[in-house]
């Protein structure tokens, strides 16, 4: 049985192995994670903020938070995932980091290097090698984000609007619930709405909402064997023949041709 049956460390060329939409979906992780990018370039959309991503940038992403990314094949990098370490103390809201200093990124690189030595060779005392390298990898962050300067010239009151609405989506996506539902619970109109989603990330309240969904529905098509019109209703769509229009209008292929490209 493994030490830490679920952190891992997992390659980018892994997460695009077979679908890239799995990496470019929105979607969300029970546990945090952090993104350390080494070669490559392109956008990532983090609580509905958009921001571009290059070499030596991590990216710390808390539980339950909606994100996608672009990823290529010319993209490299590792996802951590630190699920059960409550203890890490590890930061509640986002952080994009551009690490600029040489030390620093050969210090994180040989923390997450150590950290997969000892989930992959089980040597003696790898139980506490393991704890001590992923609370080694939670001070980097920490000393980082002190360090950090912001990085977007979007409004602090856009961003806590947009991260509040990706909250929302995030726990009610799978009901019927439209973008005006989602204004009112925000005090906003919708128009304001998709204009600061719009300045945050380049896309509407509305589209954000059904990336959500179809980056859902695609995962049930992909991994489960539950009926077309069984989705349809779990994600909150009227009817199966909805479902079908608003998948083939975001991925251009019906979801019964999804699943049997996948």
């Amino acid at each position: 049985m493994s030490l830490f049956p679920d952190i891992r460390i997992v390659p980018f060329s892994r997460l695009t192995q077979g679908s890239r939409w799995r990496a470019e979906a929105m979607r969300s992780y029970s546990a945090p994670q952090l993104l350390w990018i080494t070669k490559g370039q392109g956008r990532i959309t983090v609580a509905g903020v958009t921001r571009g991503y290059g070499p030596h940038n991590a990216i710390f992403i808390p539980p339950r938070t909606m994100h996608g990314f672009e990823m290529t094949g010319q993209v490299y990098g590792s996802a951590v995932m630190f699920p059960g370490m409550a203890d890490l103390d590890l930061p509640d809201t986002p952080h994009h980091l551009r690490i600029r200093d040489g030390q620093v990124q050969v210090e994180i690189t040989g923390l997450l290097d150590g950290l997969d030595r000892e989930l992959t060779q089980k040597r003696p005392g790898a139980r506490r090698a393991i704890r001590h390298y992923a609370g080694l990898i939670s001070v980097w962050l920490e000393r980082q984000i002190e360090l950090a300067e912001d990085v977007t010239s979007v409004p602090v009151s856009a961003r806590r609007l947009v991260a509040g609405f990706a909250a929302l989506v995030e726990k009610d996506f799978r009901t019927a619930k439209s973008v005006a539902g989602y204004a009112a619970d925000l005090g906003v109109t919708s128009t304001h709405l998709t204009r600061t989603c719009n300045q945050t990330c380049g896309r509407s309240a509305s589209d954000l909402l059904a990336e959500r969904k179809i980056g859902e529905a695609r995962r049930l098509l992909a991994d489960t064997r539950a009926p077309i019109k069984e989705i349809a209703s779990a994600l909150g769509y009227a009817s199966p023949a909805y479902f079908t229009r608003a998948f083939q209008s975001r991925t251009g292929i019906t979801p019964t041709a999804f699943r049997k490209a996948d």
